[in-house]
């Protein structure tokens, strides 16, 4: 019994655990904020050239991504405005593919920190082979979007 008191005692928000899922819930909380402030912009049609074309949306998740240095803050955003109906599917499955381009740039921000300039020897190599798996596998499917989009759409 002492030993449980011990353990419970020992939960104050300096514990890793503790501090984890608080961080985590709080995470959450936040991405359902974004989330429904997203909902409400609505219909968005001063931008829908850009929204509604594949192109641009795949470009703009890919800043989107590098600026806010977070492919889940993105998606949660692109998922939002899907829900909202300001972006269709296939322009989000784009905006997404875009995002996970996107968040190769943490692994080159690292190298450029790093390794103090341009990324050298192994650091260099993982930011190539990172960016050109993500890059090989967006490219291969950005033609494929309205098809994806289509099947998505059954569910």
């Amino acid at each position: 019994m002492d030993a449980l008191i011990k353990k419970v005692k020992r939960m104050e928000l300096g514990n890793p655990v503790l501090t984890t899922l608080v961080g985590l819930v709080v995470f959450y909380i936040g991405l359902k904020m974004f989330s429904g402030g997203m909902k409400s912009m609505g219909n968005i049609e001063h931008l829908s050239f850009f929204t509604h074309n594949v192109a641009w949306m795949f470009l703009g998740g890919i800043v989107m991504t590098l600026l806010w240095q977070s492919s889940s803050l993105s998606t949660t955003a692109i998922i939002a405005l899907v829900a909202s109906g300001a972006v269709p599917l296939p322009a989000a499955i784009a905006a997404v593919l875009g995002a996970n381009i996107g968040t190769t740039g943490t692994i080159w921000i690292a190298g450029l920190l790093v390794s103090d300039g341009m990324p050298k020897g192994d650091t260099l190599r993982i930011a190539i082979a990172h960016t050109g798996v993500n890059l090989m596998m967006a490219l291969s499917l950005l033609p494929f979007v309205h098809h994806i989009g289509r099947l998505l759409a059954r569910f």
